[in-house]
């Protein structure tokens, strides 16, 4: 089920924008840092998820693990000619 709102569009800079609503931003869902395309169709405007969210530094560490990845880690002692 589909869900709708009726808005104000505001100045955001030298853009102008418009903020959806939880219920239709779930209704669609959009998650937060989804990209999206959003393009003019006559006197409409579509938004459209294109893509899956970009996960951040901290919630890729996060998802880690040594041990599923071969054991990718930093070396702790020298490897090869280096000199700590």
């Amino acid at each position: 089920m589909s869900k709708s709102a009726t808005l104000t569009v505001q100045q955001w800079g030298n853009s102008l924008a418009v903020r959806i609503p939880a219920k239709v931003a779930r209704s669609a869902r959009f998650k937060v840092g989804q990209p999206v395309e959003v393009s003019a169709q006559d006197a409409s405007v579509l938004v459209r998820a294109i893509g899956e969210p970009k996960l951040s530094l901290a919630q890729k560490l996060a998802t880690f693990d040594p041990d599923r990845h071969g054991g990718e880690v930093m070396a702790t002692g020298r490897v090869g000619r280096e000199v700590f």
